[in-house]
């Protein structure tokens, strides 16, 4: 059981890895750098948690923080 819900959390990861790829590829050819490396920070957090270098929540108190 445990091992399916990995797969499809990989699965999850791997699509929202590459959705944001393909809009990064589009948004650089458009010349929207801000919002291309937005994407790109997006696409490496997403690698950075299906290869285990970070966690897949950040701890903290559980409370937002909203800009004032």
């Amino acid at each position: 059981m445990a091992s399916s819900y990995n797969n499809r959390w990989t699965d999850r990861l791997d699509y929202l890895q590459s959705m944001p790829g393909q809009l990064r590829t589009r948004t650089g050819a458009e010349r929207y750098d801000m919002l291309a490396y937005l994407i790109e920070m997006a696409c490496i957090e997403a690698g950075d948690i299906i290869g285990g270098e970070r966690p897949f929540r950040v701890q903290g108190s559980g409370k937002r923080h909203d800009a004032a």
